[in-house]
Formats: C-alpha cells, structure tokens, sequence
C-alpha cells in the first residue's frame, strides 16, 4: 500500500538536459483547514481548491519575500474567489456567493464574466498587480496565458482537485521553460506531453519521487528540498479593530445599542469571533491616535 508521505509539501525541480524547471505540490491538511469554516458547494471548493494550487505555485516562483493574492471578480452567482499565499507556504482562502450555486455548473456559469487579478506584493518594493481576462475554460490555462503575456515565459500548469480517502485535495504540476533562454519550445511540448498522463490516483496518492520518476523516467531530473505548506489566517483582534474604527462613531453607537453593548466581529478566512464593547473601542481609540 502507498502511503502518502509528502502531503501538504511543495518540491521543485530541474530537467537537467531540457533547461526546463518544474513544481509539485499536494494540499491535504491545508485545504482541509481553509474548508473546514464554510459550507461551499462542492464546485465552489474545487474552483478554491484549483486556485490554492495556482497560487502554491505561483508563490513558489517568487525571489523575493512577500506573498501573492489570486482573486475571481465576477457577476456570477460566486461573487468572489480570494486566494494568498506567502513566501512561506503560508495560505488561506475564502470565497463570497451572491445566487444560487448548482455543482454542474461550468466555470463561465459559475463566475459570468469575470476576471482574474494576481497581486504580488513583496515586503520591499513595488506592489504590481495584473488582470487577466477569465475567458478559458479553466484556471490553469488563464495562468497559462498570463506568464506569456507578462513574462514571456512558457509555461503549463496541471492541475487536478477532488476526494481522497474521503477528504478532499488538492494537487497540481507546473512546467516553465527556464528564464536564460536556452529551453527549446519541442522539449518544453514533450514534457508537457508527459505530464498531461498523470492520473488522479498518482497525483493524489504518490509521494513526489516516486510520481517524477513515473513521468519522467528517461529523463535526468533533481530534485530539491520540500517546502511545508499550512493554513494561516493572519487575522488578530488589533486588525478587526482597526477595521471597526474605519466606520464613523456614530455608527459604531448604534452597533453596540442593536447588539446590546458587544459587537461581533468574524474572520471570514478562519471563523474566528473578535468582540468589542465600549472599553475595548476607547482602548483602541487611543492606541490608534
């Protein structure tokens, strides 16, 4: 039996006769964590489940610390889709429903017209942000599109999300022809070959050295060490409260007078209550000053 011993991990590699780098990544415990909040329809926490795997290995590529957002904006009946993720492997996610959802849905139907927006934001410097029209028929291949257009760079992602051992996960590969300029277009299309005959049963059960070497067996490939992945909200009762006191006092009055003198504040990523009465508001109106 195989067991899975390299769950919620994120490896990179090199084709070292190709000048093509790759990613693997499998989210088990982490999108379990994200889930475990909400009551999504199940496309809803496939179509989260895709974008956290977009998004793993998207932060993967950074060179800089600081993290990246990938959001669906839409007028569908799934509003929003938000997605962050660190240099660390630190994510959390959260999506937002304005009509009634169906499982069958297709992504079009899901999200009408939409857009995706990916924000790299690093500690130092520049925040840049692009938008992509969400006009595929999936994720992986707007991303696709999107690192041509912005980085001129080839790249493909597989991406594959559903039910294991009765939980569900979240896996996916990314391929991108190394930055130099050496990588050939035939030997980039090749490996992509490759990859596109991964199963659902590999992809989801194989640990990443036995998965590399069933696609890529007659090829000289390293690979380099894990990288953990974890759910983290990074909420606090300081950055609830710094949200309360963008609201006029007047209206924050009348909250407390509804609530009877306790306003309930609730992570939306996590779950997590923030209470403030009328102590704790002036205690923050003065460490704000």
């Amino acid at each position: 039996m195989i067991t899975q011993t390299d769950n919620d991990k994120l490896y990179r590699y090199l084709f070292q006769q190709r000048a093509v780098r790759g990613e693997w990544v499998r989210l088990n415990q982490t999108f379990i964590d994200t889930l475990n909040t909400h009551q999504y329809p199940e496309v809803v926490q496939n179509l989260l489940g895709e974008m956290m795997v977009a998004t793993s290995l998207l932060t993967a590529t950074l060179k800089f610390q600081g993290n990246i957002t990938v959001q669906i904006q839409g007028d569908g009946p799934l509003k929003l889709a938000l997605v962050n993720g660190n240099e660390q492997q630190q994510m959390r996610g959260l999506a937002r429903l304005q009509g009634e959802v169906q499982n069958t849905m297709s992504l079009t139907e899901l999200v009408g017209k939409a857009v995706l927006v990916i924000t790299i934001a690093p500690e130092k410097g520049e925040r840049y942000q692009g938008v992509i029209p969400l006009d595929k028929p999936t994720i992986a291949e707007c991303l696709a599109d999107y690192f041509i257009r912005s980085e001129q760079l080839k790249t493909q992602l597989f991406i594959r999300v559903g039910q294991f051992n009765d939980k569900p996960v979240a896996a996916g590969m990314l391929l991108q022809i190394m930055p130099d300029g050496l990588g050939l277009a035939e030997d980039f299309e090749h490996l992509a070959t490759l990859t596109e005959t991964i199963k659902d049963e590999e992809i989801f059960a194989l640990n990443a050295e036995t998965l590399l070497y069933r696609l890529y067996h007659e090829e000289k490939v390293e690979i380099y060490p894990p990288q953990q992945l974890s759910f983290h909200c990074g909420c606090s009762l300081d950055r609830s409260g710094a949200a309360l006191l963008l609201m006029p006092d007047d209206d924050i009055a009348q909250l407390l007078e509804e609530h009877h003198g306790s306003i309930d504040m609730q992570c939306e990523c996590c779950g997590t209550h923030y209470f403030f009465n009328e102590t704790t508001i002036a205690q923050l109106k003065t460490k704000s000053a």
